[in-house]
Order: C-alpha cells, then structure tokens, then sequence
C-alpha cells in the first residue's frame, strides 16, 4: 500500500498513477483501514488534479467510497466488527469533510455527465450523508447551488444514477428543513410523482418505495412544503395510487409496502399534529378529487388482504381525513360496506372492535376512526345517541347504539372500555345529547323492570369488576356527568353511588386500584362541582363536609392527582392516536386526558372553598349568566336586525330591479299604442277611400268634382314649389357673386409674405369645399325642377282625363280608382320635394355661414398685411441708416489710406468677386 501511494504521489506518467490507484482500489476492502490512513490525501490529491481523466477519477472515488462506506460484504462480517466499523466509517468522514474544499471538490465532480465519474461520486456523497449528516448538510447548504446540482440527479436518464439520487436526496434532506424547502421548490414532487407513475404507482418496485421515503422526508412537519404541496395540486395526482382493483389473487409483498407509505404519506398532510387549516383545506381537497371515496373503497374491498398490516394502516389513514371536517365526516356515515343487506361502514366497523376475536391493534384502529368520525361532529353524535332512544330503535337491525352497549356490558374488558371510550366520544361537548341519554331503558333481564343506562354503569361499578371495564365506566361517567347539572341530580338520586364512591376512595389499595381510586375522586369532585343543589341530601355543603369527615381533603386531593401522575395518562395525552403495546396497557383517552386537565385545578378549589365563598361564586355565576343572558339577547336582536336590513336591502334590489323592467315595458307599450294608434288612422283613411269608391259606383258626377278639387289643390302646390325654386335659384346667385368677391380680393392679397400665402390657401381651399357644396345644390335644384316639370306633365294628363270619365259609369268606375292611385304617388312625391327643400334650407344656413367665416379669416388676413408693411418698412429703415454708417466708415477708411473696393462689383452676382468682398471684410 505504501509502494502504492508513493508511486500515487511520485509518477509523472498518468498510466502509472492509474494503474497504482486501481490497485489501491482492489486492496481498499480487504485492508480498509490501512488504505484509508494512507491513501486518502493522495486520492483527494488525484481527484483535483487529474480531473482530465475520468477513468483515474472514477478508480479515486470508488476506493474513497470502499473506504468511508460501511456496506461491507456479509461473509466479511463477523459478530464483534459492526462497532468497530460504524465507527471506523465515520472517523474517516470526519477526516474528509475537514477540508470543506472536499464535499464542494465532490458536488463539482456529481455535475459530470461521465458515467464512471458520477455514479461513484453519487455514492461517496450518500455514504458521507449517513456518517455525519448534519455536518455534510451544512456544507451543501452554503455551498453555491450545492442542492440545486444534485436536483439534477433526478432527471438523468440513466436509471442507476437517477435511483442513487433518490437515495441520496434521502440522506440530504433528513432532519433539515432549509434543504427540505430548497428541495420542493426545484420541483421535486413534480418529478418524483412522475417518477412513481412511470413505476407503476403501487405496483412498481423499490425505486417507487424510495420516492414514497423522499417525499415522506419533505413533508412531514413541513408546513410550509405540504402547503406548497396542496397549492400544486399534488393531491389529486395521488388518487390513481389507490387504483387497486377486486382481484383477489393476492398481493407482493413490495404491492403491500408500497401501499402502506402511501398511507403514511396522506397521514402525513392531514396529521392532527399539523395548523388545523392547513389539515382542513388538505381534507377538503382530498374529498374533491376523489381520495377519500378510494380508500373507503379499499377500506370496504374484499380483495384487500384483511390480515395484513394494511387494513389497520387504511382505517387510520381514513380516521385522519375525516377527524373534525364535517363535509368527509357525513360522506363517511354514506358508505355502506358490501353484504347483503348493505349495512353502514361504522356498524360493521364497530362490529370488528366489539368482537373479542379480531387482533388488537384492528380493533384500536377501529376505536380511533370511530373517535375521528366523532370529533367536532355534533350531527354524527346526535345520530350515534339517537340509535339508542326508545322511539327509534329498529328491531330488525343491528344498530351503532345497540353494538356499543353489547360492549358496554360484554364480559370482555377490552370491549368494556372501548365501548364506553366510544360512547363517551359521542357525548363529548354535547350538553344536550347528555341530558338524551339519560332516557335511555335498558332490560337486564326477563320479568325485572327495565334499568336507566346510567344507574347500569353504576351497578356495574359496585359489582367489582376489572380495573380496565371500571377505568373505562368511570371514564364514561366523568364525561356524562362534566358540564351536565342534570346527569350530576340523577346520579346523586341513586342512595348508593355516593357511599360507594367514598368508601373507594377512603381506602387503601395496592397500586393497581390508584388509578380507580383517582378516578372516583374525579367523578365525586365534579358531583360537587356541577351540582346545582336540587336534592336537599346532597348540596354542595354536606358533600364536601362527607369528604372532610370520611376521607380528609388533602387525601383526597392526593388521590385526585393519582391521576395525572401516572404513567399511561402522559402516554395517552401525547397524541389522539390510541397505541398500546399491549391490551393491559389500555387505560385511558387522549380526549379524556384534556378533561382531567381542564377540571383537576377547579375540583381542587371547591373542595376547599368555603360555603360563604359558594354561595358568592354562585351569585356572581348567576350574575354572569345574567349578563350573559342580556348579552345574548342583544347579540340575537342585532343578529335579527341585521337580517332584516338584508332582506330589505334585497327587496330594495329586486324593487329596483322590477321597476327598471316596468319603465321599459311601459316605453316599450308606449310605442306600441303610438304604432296602434297610427295604424288605426291608416285604417281610417282606407275605409274612407273605401266608401269613397262605393259612393263613387252611385253617383260619378259628385267624385268627377272632387277629383277636379284635388287637381286644383296640386296646381296651387306647384305654383308654390315654383315660386320657392325661384327664390332659391336668386339666393344661390347672390352667395356665388359674395364667393367671387372674396376670390378676386384674396388673390390681389397673395404676394405679400409666405405666412399670408400659406393661410390664404387654406381659404382657397375652404372656397373650393363650397363651390362644391353649391354645385351640388344645384344639382338637387335641376333635380327637383326636372321632378316638378314631371308632376305638372302629369297634372296636365288628369285634366284632359277628368272630362273623358263622363262617358259611362263602369268605365269612370275603374278610371277613377287609377286616378286615386295617381294622386297619392303625387302627394307622396309632394312630400319628397318637402323634405328636399328643408335639408336645401339647411345647406344654404351652412353655406352662409361659412361665408361670415370666410370674411372673418379675410379682415384677419387685411390686418396681417398691413402688419408685414409696417414692418419692412422699418427694415428698410434700418437698412438705410446702415448704408449711411457703412459709407462713413469707408469714407474714414480711404483717409486712412486703406484701399476699399466699392460694393457695386459684388452686386453682379460674380462667385469670385463675393470671395473677395469676405476677405475684405474679414481685414475690416
């Protein structure tokens, strides 16, 4: 090994250090430690330097993997090395990671595509993770882009690299939030579900396992990924996980555990343990898409392995994703469960959990579904109780009440206590469903009167039985009895309860009876404590002076804390979960455990207040609760009213709304009546053109003078349309002699200043615009008088046909009617020239004002001219002072003897003589 690493250090052939380093390779297993202590700096040494070779590379990381790795061969291993190794393994990774130079060294060489370079490197990098994780974490974390480039790993298309990425993202994100959220947000669930449904989902291999471990690794107590997991819509890819099918040809042994993580990972996202609403909106989502309805499926399937681990984990997984969400808890009580006649899903659940026969931790899954079911669910309770009452139970069915009192009073413990677990979460929080109960009858035996279910849990009590059947009765008691004055009066009514809870409690037993002993010290506290002092017996006074004189206070405080002393409460107030090792160990409820809590401190202080402080506490209670009483009054008067402000506002919307609708019927009818009322009149006109024509058959003679009426009317008409085509003809010539003025005079104005010409062509412009405008008029004009010319041809026609009807009656008969025809297209024309005449009268306002424009712009451009000669006469003036200056000065010049050419050479536009002239001036 050291002939090795000298020639490692020493070769400048790159064959040389090679062939050294697969040597050392070969030797790094059997001689590991030897290897690792001398070998190591030069190998780091390598994978700095040779980078160019992948091969020497991939030889370095394999033997550095050999060396830190623990995952030695089996028939290598003896009883007495697994120690020596872990820490062996470990001591060498704390060698490596010293230089941080190494891991950031590794993470660059992961980033190779080269298959002998990156797989050994993923390997070397998931070995140091599981010798130190911690450290290894820390140094990723802060190096740049260090998990971002093993993110990559996951989408390498070679499976070997991609799978030992999964393992290694494993190790990396282990215990570590910060790279557990860098992890989801480089759209790791994105690919590892992609991953999952390329395997197969449940029915895939150990590369589907590891995913479902990756992701348990980023979620769990992860708020803020599991969040960022619900807002992806990662929910919905997981129901076609639970796609199993009827077939009941038995499942693989990888099918079963593959299942049980995707439990385990629902569990996860709706864990009791996570912000309820972060738990709620993750329930609700599971409804939505349709998870919940596939493991109720599988929960109820008879193809599911009911032996397995998998029915217990399902009805767990189940429990979670309904506790406390109302909406999953009443599709829950929907399901019925497969047999004939169908029966509910919890009777044949509760079913299994009575039945002494099924293991025990089916029957605890039972018990906490069937807590979940009931957790925060005031309707599922009431149906629960209900089942139990008198008026509706049913003869031919088993029903969820009539299982629980079977168990109740089975003469199996284990079914005693979680029947009276279960009927005490039914009564949680449920002041009213306690006082139903106690209407409960049941019949003991043939001939005897029926009993009341709570004097039957007393008997039960008295008779001795086992601790765990007297814990879970005294449990259900405690319950009943808490918050419930009622339960508490018909409790003290039986003579007997009080005397056999003192003599328990006064008495003293082994260790085994403590718990009893605390809990009967409860069930008696809160008999004081709820007691509203309805029997004359038992007031509060003569109770506490009984545990004075028979029991003693601080003993019975001692007993009281025998409670929350021992070592299965703390157990059971951990988690909701019910998880015993075994049946013995099954004493008390999560739930109960928050009573215990909740009345343990307010017990203690009325044992020992006084009757004086009692009757206080008591007034101001009913002082509180008057007030509370006005309180809600007020609340209930204000909730009322706003109500009705509600509703008036939505009747103020709606009368808005169906005012709105009847203003647009009535325009709308309006116009109707106005299109009746024309029509009507169109009728009128008919029927009398109509009585016309009969009368006309009668007598011609009187319809020929109409006729020659109507004819006269037209001509005066015509000779009006004449007269007003004349005037309209003489105001056209007058606007064209006032638009010729205004030519001739802008023209004479046009050589002035550039400013003047270019808005005088816009006048020009606009002069043209109303030439065209006076065209078309005159065109109309020509129209209309062509149009008048017709009518008075056609006017000259009727008057010589009007003497021709006197020849005979039919012939006049069908003449006239054509006549009538005639006379209305000529009121129907006359009505056109109307029309035409008023838009002509329009056009002639618009002509003359734009005229009166037209003047305006032309005294504007006057003003403008005279404006501009005022001013070049001032520049003419400028520019004769300026000559008299130049001449002077010139004149001072030729005194002075300086030769000056005279300015006359250059006026005669030679290019040359202008050159000249600017030297001259330059020497000036």
């Amino acid at each position: 090994i050291q002939k090795l690493c000298d020639r490692v250090a020493s070769s400048t052939l790159l064959d040389d250090r090679r062939d050294a380093v697969r040597a050392l390779k070969s030797l790094s297993k059997k001689y590991r430690l030897e290897v690792g202590i001398q070998a190591m700096e030069h190998l780091i040494h390598v994978l700095q330097t040779d980078r160019s070779d992948s091969e020497i590379i991939g030889y370095a990381l394999d033997t550095l993997y050999n060396v830190i790795s623990n995952d030695l061969e089996e028939e290598e291993q003896e009883e007495n090395l697994p120690k020596q190794v872990d820490d062996l393994g470990s001591q060498f990774t704390e060698i490596f990671i010293k230089q941080q130079e190494n891991v950031t060294l590794l993470l660059t060489l992961v980033e190779e595509f080269d298959f002998h370079v990156r797989w050994p490197g993923v390997k070397l990098l998931t070995s140091l993770l599981k010798q130190q994780g911690p450290q290894v974490q820390q140094i990723i974390l802060v190096s740049p882009m260090g998990v971002s480039r093993l993110m990559d790993l996951l989408a390498d298309s070679r499976e070997v690299i991609r799978n030992d990425g999964v393992l290694l993202l494993q190790q990396l994100t282990k215990s570590n939030a910060a790279i557990q959220k860098i992890v989801a947000f480089e759209n790791a669930f994105e690919r590892l579900l992609d991953i999952i449904t390329e395997e197969g989902n449940s029915d895939g291999g150990i590369v589907v396992e590891d995913c479902l471990l990756l992701l348990q690794n980023l979620l769990k107590n992860n708020n803020s990924n599991q969040n960022f997991f619900k807002e992806g819509s990662y929910i919905q890819r997981m129901k076609p996980w639970f796609e199993v099918g009827d077939d009941n040809c038995g499942w693989s042994a990888q099918k079963v555990t593959n299942l049980h993580l995707m439990l385990q990972l629902v569990r996860v996202l709706v864990s009791p343990t996570n912000p309820p609403g972060a738990t709620s909106s993750c329930q609700k989502a599971m409804f939505h898409c349709g998870l919940l309805q596939q493991l109720c499926t599988i929960l109820m399937a008879t193809g599911v392995p009911a032996e397995s681990i998998l029915t217990r984990q399902t009805i767990n997984t189940v429990s979670e994703v309904i506790r406390g969400c109302q909406m999953n808890q009443d599709y829950f009580a929907s399901v019925n469960a497969p047999s004939n006649p169908p029966r509910p899903a919890i009777v044949v659940l509760l079913m299994s959990m009575v039945n002494e026969r099924q293991p025990f931790v089916l029957r605890c899954a039972v018990l906490y579904c069937f807590q979940c079911f009931l957790y925060k669910n005031q309707k599922g309770q009431g149906e629960i109780v209900s089942t139990l009452l008198p008026s509706t139970i049913d003869g031919n069915s088993v029903s969820a009440g009539q299982l629980l009192c079977g168990g109740l009073f089975s003469t199996d413990s284990l079914s005693n206590w979680c029947a009276a677990v279960a009927l005490a979460h039914a009564l949680q929080e449920n002041a009213t469903l306690k006082e139903q109960l106690l209407r409960v009858q049941l019949a003991t035996s043939i001939g005897n009167p029926p009993v009341s279910l709570l004097q039957q849990c007393t008997n039960i009590l008295s008779q001795g039985s086992k601790v765990q059947t007297r814990v879970g009765l005294l449990m259900l008691l405690c319950t009943w009895l808490s918050n419930c004055s009622i339960a508490v009066t018909h409790f003290l009514h039986n003579p007997a309860n009080i005397p056999f809870l003192t003599g328990q409690i006064a008495e003293n037993l082994g260790e085994e009876e403590q718990l009893v002993q605390g809990l009967c010290a409860l069930l008696l506290g809160i008999s004081i404590y709820y007691n509203d002092n309805s029997l004359e017996n038992y007031r509060k006074e003569k109770l506490k002076q009984l545990i004075e004189k028979r029991i003693g206070r601080e003993n019975f405080i001692e007993k009281l804390g025998f409670i929350s002393k021992h070592e299965l409460y703390s157990r059971a107030a951990q988690k909701p979960q019910p998880s015993f090792s075994s049946p013995d160990h099954m004493m008390f409820d999560h739930e109960f455990t928050k009573l215990v809590k909740e009345l343990e401190g307010v017990i203690s202080k009325a044992i020992y207040k006084s009757s004086e402080e009692d009757k206080k506490e008591e007034e101001v209670k009913k002082t509180l609760e008057q007030h509370d009483n006005i309180v809600t009054h007020y609340k209930k008067v204000i909730r009322e009213q706003d109500q009705e402000l509600e509703e008036l506002k939505q009747r103020i919307n709606t009368l808005t709304s169906q005012n709105e609708q009847l203003q647009v019927t009535v325009t709308q009818q309006v116009s109707q009546i106005q299109q009746h009322k024309d029509q009507y009149n169109l009728l009128k006109v008919q029927l009398g053109k109509d009585t016309q024509h009969h009368n006309s058959h009668s007598d011609t003679f009187q319809m020929n003078g109409i006729q020659m009426e109507e004819v006269s009317k037209l001509k005066e008409e015509l000779e009006e349309w004449k007269n007003k085509h004349e005037l309209l003809q003489g105001q056209l010539r007058e606007k064209d002699s006032v638009i010729e003025k205004l030519k001739s005079s802008q023209l004479e104005m046009g050589t002035t200043e550039q400013s003047s010409q270019t808005s005088k062509s816009g006048g020009l412009e606009h002069n043209n615009e109303l030439q065209k405008e006076l065209e078309m008029l005159r065109s109309q004009i020509q129209l209309q008088s062509t149009e008048i010319s017709k009518l008075q041809i056609e006017n000259q026609k009727l008057q010589v046909m009007v003497p021709v009807k006197n020849l005979g009656k039919e012939v006049c008969g069908s003449k006239t009617t054509g006549h009538l025809v005639g006379l209305e297209l000529l009121q129907s024309e006359v009505k056109a020239l109307s029309e035409e005449k008023e838009s002509l009268k329009q056009h002639l306002d618009s002509s003359s004002s734009t005229v009166a424009i037209l003047q305006d712009e032309k005294s504007k451009l006057q003003q403008e001219v005279a404006e501009s000669k005022k001013e070049q006469d001032d520049l003419l003036v400028l520019l004769a002072d300026q000559d008299q200056k130049l001449s002077a000065l010139k004149i001072k010049l030729k005194d002075l003897g300086v030769p000056v050419e005279d300015e006359d050479d250059t006026e005669s536009g030679d290019q040359g003589d202008e050159d000249e002239d600017g030297d001259e001036e330059e020497q000036d």
